[in-house]
């Protein structure tokens, strides 16, 4: 009976409410997960036995647990220990992140009161929760801040994140930005640079990106531009193993310039092709499409 058997796998979405876990369950029933809404923390283990005897049928398992249950919540963490022990399972906490004003929006557009102020200001239950779930945000592996995302848009960075889970692929996406528009939220590496010689004040680069030849060349003629890559790419080739190793699924690093059009897509572009035969990889172009002047 020495069969080896395959794990399963168990997200665990949990975070603010009115983060966007109703659009989480839905796209993890998109990707062939089996869904639990609301599941209180201290029926997980249960729940995990059935899991065990119904792994072949069920290897990819999403769970909701919020503070609609919070009489259970205290147990939530020891029952996450007990499920770390567990060499069948490959747990991952999905942490949905929002700012506190966007969160108060919603519940108004909603006419909905706070789980933990039923009776008083939205503002006041969210701040509890927030204290709550400190210790819940701090175990997560993937944290994802849906302030800014709308449903779609929130639902298709969940399906590009958790796609190919089974084979625990680690994918990096290398986001490139203007400075003057603000920082991306949800990059765990930026690196500024705008030291780099312009194309913007050529003007028959201006109308251009980095993603034509033309400013491409400029971009990395000048010998900054190759130090600056030769030491970012050694820094990054050494980094990415080490935050696999971790557990990390998705590694986002924030490429920016001035204005988001030239030196960070090339510089972007650049990062991702040197990494692609190694790592999963993807560009994303925050500012190319934006209009000037």
């Amino acid at each position: 009976m020495s069969e080896e058997v395959q794990k399963v796998e168990l997200v665990i979405i949990t975070g603010m409410s009115g983060a966007g876990k109703t659009v989480a369950v839905q796209s993890f029933e998109d990707l062939g997960y089996f869904c639990v809404d609301n599941l209180p923390p201290a029926l997980l283990p249960k729940f995990l036995e059935l899991m065990k005897e119904n792994h072949q049928r069920t290897p990819k398992v999403a769970v909701v647990m919020d503070l609609r249950g919070r009489e259970f919540f205290d147990s939530l963490i020891d029952t996450l220990v007990q499920v770390g022990k567990e060499d069948w399972i490959s747990e991952q906490i999905l942490f949905l992140e929002a700012d506190n004003d966007v969160l108060v929006s919603r519940y108004k557009e909603t006419r909905r009161s706070h789980p933990l102020a039923p009776d008083g200001l939205p503002l006041e239950g969210i701040k509890k929760e927030r204290n709550l779930l400190d210790e819940l945000k701090g175990r997560a592996q993937i944290i994802i801040d849906s302030s800014e995302r709308k449903p779609r848009e929130l639902r298709e960075e969940i399906l590009q994140a958790f796609k190919g889970q089974s084979q625990h692929v680690f994918s990096m996406n290398v986001v490139s930005f203007g400075f003057k528009h603000g920082m991306p939220i949800d990059a765990d590496l930026v690196f500024d640079v705008r030291f780099l010689p312009n194309p913007h004040y050529v003007e028959s680069m201006r109308p251009l990106t980095g993603k034509d030849t033309e400013v491409a060349d400029y971009v990395f003629k000048w010998s900054e531009t190759a130090t600056f890559m030769n030491k970012l790419l050694d820094m990054l080739a050494f980094m990415l193993p080490q935050y696999k190793k971790e557990g990390k699924r998705q590694l986002v690093v924030g490429i920016g310039c001035t204005g988001g059009q030239h030196r960070s897509v090339a510089i972007a572009e650049k990062i991702a092709d040197y990494f692609s035969e190694d790592f999963d990889t993807y560009v994303t172009h925050r500012e190319i499409d934006k209009k000037k002047g």
